[in-house]
């Protein structure tokens, strides 16, 4: 999707010269990411003892690497 934005010059500069970056759109998109990242990662954190995980550490651990972890497993507290 092609969209125009006004971002400060500097903001831009700045973030490509400190992550080494040379294009503009990854680096707006990078940025993105990790923001999102961030986001859902303090959501997840304030729901910290609201729910009951029926998995042991090494199944969720091996479900985290195949990547397909089965959220029916989880329950409102």
């Amino acid at each position: 999707m092609k969209v125009t934005l006004n971002i400060p010059e500097t903001l831009i500069n700045d973030l490509m010269f400190e992550t080494g970056e040379k294009n503009k759109t990854q680096l707006i998109k990078s940025a993105l990411e990790e923001m999102l990242r961030t986001i859902r990662r303090k959501k997840l954190i304030a729901m910290s003892g609201k729910l009951e995980l029926d998995l042991t550490r090494e199944e969720l651990i091996n479900e985290r690497e195949k990547d397909m972890i089965d959220f029916s497993v989880l329950k409102t507290v």
